[in-house]
């Protein structure tokens, strides 16, 4: 058996849970947080990882995985390198999905909407509470620029650990950024591929209409 016929006869039943209109939230913010927090009571690894999907200036779209640091009723929030290509990219085309995908508990959430940079403050307290490694190396990565070698990144993290020390400021080129949904889905993994999908779209009247769609 080759290695693609063993990729064609993969199977998995999903049978964990379900997924009904009348079961889900009103809001989904309220139920995203529902859903988080299940999948941080699972330990689930790495509950905050998401896919974030942006667009460039040529319309081909590119992926990454970024980590969720905060959300509330204004949208989603991520920190990153302003210079890297995501960072350009939303630039030039300011809107983004993101997609948490929750294996052991056979659920996915994608969440779609226009993309702003947070506030200077709000970067600010962020990039204090990280730990100091984090920190100098938000100055020594040009991220997503080519470098001949690991040492080259190891070095330059060495110069900034000299020159700031324990305390290093925020760089200006690093900060966070807050996804405002208008958009949003959550899928429920079924049995015999029927899955259950719940999506949130904007009304216009500042809430939120829910409907089933087919799997």
């Amino acid at each position: 058996m080759n290695d693609k016929t063993k990729l064609a006869d993969l199977r998995k039943s999903y049978e964990r849970g379900s997924l009904d209109v009348d079961d889900v939230a009103s809001d989904p913010f309220a139920q995203f947080g529902h859903w988080l927090n299940e999948a941080l009571s699972a330990e689930v690894p790495e509950p905050n990882a998401m896919t974030l999907a942006t667009v460039g200036p040529d319309g081909r779209p590119s992926t990454r995985i970024v980590l969720i640091k905060d959300y509330d009723e204004r949208g989603v929030v991520w920190y990153t390198n302003y210079r890297s290509r995501k960072g350009r990219e939303l630039a030039d085309h300011p809107f983004a999905a993101l997609q948490f995908h929750w294996v052991e508990l056979e659920r996915v959430v994608r969440i779609e909407g226009k993309v702003e940079k947070v506030s200077d403050a709000e970067s600010d307290t962020y990039f204090a509470s990280r730990p100091l490694t984090s920190r100098i190396g938000a100055w020594a990565s040009n991220q997503s620029e080519p470098i001949p070698g690991r040492g080259t990144i190891v070095a330059k993290a060495a110069e900034y650990g000299l020159k700031f020390g324990l305390n290093p400021p925020r760089p200006p080129h690093w900060g966070g950024y807050r996804l405002i949904p208008d958009r949003w889905e959550f899928w429920q993994g079924r049995a015999s591929r029927l899955h259950d999908r719940i999506v949130y779209e904007q009304d216009g009247n500042g809430g939120w209409t829910r409907s089933r769609l087919s799997p």
